[in-house]
């Protein structure tokens, strides 16, 4: 995508691993997305889609990946939105055990996107543990299909935020409630509104960019959760101003993957869809680590990753 290159590994992982926490989490999952996902994978009988997991950087796994990708892979194509994939097959049993040796010395993994596949994946197996009196641990219901990035691979963009209204304020009134928490500063263009660091975020309302900048003491810089940027937002302005509650069901806020550009936010503004969007700066990989070490979550819709793999490229069945 671009000029950026990513190389990752597909492979099974064990039910056991999700439910002893051995694959940490970082987000929340909503009960009607986990029904419609079990639904899936026990309607097709399969994961059609990978959970897209990442750990911390391994010369030795990518050594070995370096050499497999020598070879001439089995599928290589571009997908209508200029994304090429390339797939190789692992065969030779040498390196397969290396890599599995490999990735039991790694002390975790983390789910970077795909919580709610991951979940209802495990949840199906366990399921059929439960409903299988000859259950062995063998059955192919044990794994579910994944693939692993490693951490310095990966590529989080922003995910930014629009509101339908302004909760009843007058646009001057609105602008001085932000200045109590940040400082607030109009400027001519989206270019130089879009984010360039943490604690900074662009503001469109009513055709103009503003620049937000959290003001010291307005959050704690102690908590990884805390200072997360989508955190700062919401509790300093979505909230407390603009009367948001949980981001997963209010409808008057939605969000706009930085896939789009910041071009998506003022259309959405200026067709008088929404009142008022809001650019961020991007969540890190290393804040999402350090956030799932914590055993703590991330507000919802925090990260936006690309580029994103195709479903059904590789499908792992559930039958033996």
């Amino acid at each position: 995508m671009g000029d950026h290159t990513q190389y990752g590994l597909v492979a099974t992982v064990h039910v056991d691993d999700y439910l002893e926490g051995n694959i940490k989490i970082h987000e929340l999952t909503r009960e009607v997305k986990e029904k419609d996902r079990i639904r899936h994978v026990e309607t097709t009988n399969a994961n059609t889609g990978p959970v897209f997991l990442t750990y911390h950087a391994s010369e030795s796994i990518d050594k070995i990946l370096d050499k497999v990708r020598q070879a001439k892979p089995v599928y290589h194509f571009t997908t209508p939105d200029e994304v090429t994939h390339s797939l190789w097959v692992i065969e030779d049993k040498k390196i397969l055990q290396a890599l599995v040796d490999t990735f039991k010395s790694l002390p975790c993994a983390y789910v970077a996107d795909g919580h709610h596949r991951s979940k209802s994946a495990a949840m199906v197996g366990k399921r059929r543990r439960e409903a299988n009196p000859k259950h062995t641990g063998e059955e192919e219901y044990n794994w579910f299909l994944a693939v692993f990035f490693p951490h310095d691979h990966l590529k989080i963009l922003d995910y930014n935020r629009v509101v339908k209204d302004l909760n009843g304020l007058p646009e001057k009134e609105f602008l001085k409630k932000v200045s109590q928490k940040f400082d607030v500063k109009k400027v001519c263009c989206v270019q130089v509104a879009k984010p360039a660091e943490k604690h900074h975020v662009g503001m469109y309302l009513k055709g103009e960019w503003y620049t937000l900048k959290a003001r010291p003491g307005t959050f704690d810089e102690s908590d990884p959760v805390e200072c997360l940027d989508v955190s700062v937002l919401h509790q300093n302005l979505l909230t407390p101003i603009l009367n948001i509650g949980d981001p997963r069901t209010d409808d008057r806020v939605d969000f706009v993957g930085g896939i789009r550009g910041l071009t998506e936010l003022e259309k959405r503004v200026d067709s008088g869809d929404m009142a008022v969007a809001f650019a961020l700066y991007p969540t890190s990989v290393e804040e999402l680590m350090a956030i799932a070490d914590a055993g703590k979550l991330m507000p919802p819709k925090s990260t936006w990753f690309e580029p994103k793999l195709r479903s059904g490229l590789i499908i792992h069945t559930l039958d033996d």
